[in-house]
Parts: C-alpha cells; structure tokens; sequence
C-alpha cells in the first residue's frame, strides 16, 4: 500500500513538473523592457502615471528599466513617481539618481519581479556643461531555477557631440561587463544601431534586436513625435552571448504614453543552472 502511495505521489508531481521520462524542464525566460517614460508625460501633453503602469503590465516583464524618472519634483507635483508605479504594478523598484531637479530628484529605476538582491547606483562621465548621467545595477535571482542576473538600467548623453556618449559606453565596457556574471544592459543610448557608440558596446555585449533579426536595426523608429528625427535609441544588451538565446525582440506599439515607444526583448538562460 505504502509503494503505490509513493508510486502515485511521484506521478503527480512529475504532472505538476510538466515533463516526463526523458524530458527536461524548460529553460528559464526572462521577458526584460526598456521604456523612457518622459516623467509621466504623454505625447498629448497629460501626465498619466496609471496609463504608463499599464503599458508596463500589459507586457509582463520580468526586469524593467526605466528613464527620464522623477522623484517628488514639482514638474509632477511632488509625486513619488517611482513608488506609485511600483504599487500599480505589484513590482520590486529601486531608483537611480542622476541629479537634483525642481525640488525633488531625477534619473533611473528599476522594476523586477522579483526581490532586489542589490543595487548600486553610478555615475556616468560627462563634461561639465552636460547633464549628468548614471547607470543603476541591480542583482535578482531569476526565479527559482535561473541564475543570479546583473541587470543595468542606463540613459546616455544626447549631445550632438558623441564625445561624451563614447566615454560612457567605454565606462560601461569596464565597470558593468564582468566575465562570468550574466548580464543585462537596457536603455536609451541616444544612439543609431550603426553608430561609433553603439559599435563600442557591442564590443562586449550583444544586441537583442540584432540577434533576434537583424532586419529590425533598419526599420526600428522609436522616437516620436513624427516631426522630431526618428532613430533607434533604445536597446536591450546581454552577456555573455553564448548563454542566452533571444526568443523575441519587438517595439510595443504605443505611442501616446511617451514620447519614446517601449521595446521588448525576451531571453531564454541557456547557460549552466
């Protein structure tokens, strides 16, 4: 009685598993956005925080990075930006600032599904006369059966000198690409695919768009309104390439809730678990 209790107790867990005899459980996925949320502020000029938490949730990201954040400045009357998207999409959030800005704080964030193992918030080289600029990394295990992930939210220099852009993304080279640790680098890098820049960084990351479909570097157009120059600025990087497979790579078509439309990438770990 006692055996077919167990013999029993094994098949439903192998069920509830989803695998059989000779299969493996699937590898993990991590569905990762990158999103300019133009502090709150639409295309049509309203500043609508719930609508940018939908955009958010209706792609149901696993790690999200966030630009252009503000944090109780009195452009978006005091608000605590990042802890109302937080509590409208149920996800873990840390802030990166960049600056000091009209009463209260200004830069990036982060939202992930899981807990926050850590977070580190650094400064990015800029000349004086610029705005500055920073790259916050945050370390959260991908569930239960992916690994440690380095994941690093960013928003470059948009001079028309690249001279400060190339700086940064060399300083991101040698502080955030560390040989062994899975990482994720997403962002507006204010730069075209075909850019020095751009050829800088993937000197030691992968674009997820390339991988996924390299016709997409032609006819990505994210920046809107039409009458401002269109170009690809957002990005989602990862390394080392040979431990992640790019499953998808797509622009969401919402153009109304930023003036940056949100991009998609999703992951597959192919790497040791």
């Amino acid at each position: 009685m006692k055996q077919a209790l167990a013999a029993l107790f094994m098949l439903a867990l192998i069920a509830a598993r989803g695998y059989g005899d000779g299969d493996a459980p699937s590898a993990p996925t991590l569905r990762v956005l990158t999103y300019n949320i133009h502090h709150g502020e639409g295309t049509d000029g309203v500043f609508d925080l719930p609508r940018i938490a939908g955009v958010v949730k209706a792609a149901r990201p696993d790690l999200v990075a966030l630009q252009e954040v503000d944090e109780r400045t009195t452009r978006v009357q005091g608000v605590d930006q990042l802890d109302e998207l937080g509590r409208l999409t149920a996800l873990h959030t840390t802030f990166g600032k960049a600056m000091a800005f009209s009463g209260g704080d200004y830069g990036v964030a982060v939202l992930s599904r899981w807990p926050i193992l850590s977070a580190d918030n650094e400064p990015l080289p800029s000349s004086a006369d610029r705005e500055p600029r920073t790259a916050l990394t945050v370390r959260v295990r991908a569930g239960e059966r992916g690994p440690v992930v380095q994941f690093t939210c960013t928003h470059l220099d948009q001079g028309r000198d690249e001279q400060d852009r190339l700086e940064q993304a060399a300083f991101l080279n040698a502080t955030e690409a560390h040989d062994g640790i899975p990482a994720i680098l997403a962002g507006d890098m204010n730069s075209r695919p075909d850019t020095v820049v751009m050829k800088t960084l993937e000197t030691e990351w992968t674009d997820a768009a390339a991988a996924a479909d390299p016709a997409l570097l032609n006819d990505l157009s994210l920046t809107v309104p039409a009458a401002r120059i269109r170009y690809r600025p957002d990005y989602v990087l990862y390394r080392p390439a040979s431990s992640w497979r790019v499953i998808e790579s797509s622009v969401i078509d919402e153009t109304v809730a930023s003036d940056h439309r949100p991009v998609l990438a999703v992951l597959e770990w192919a790497g040791p678990r």
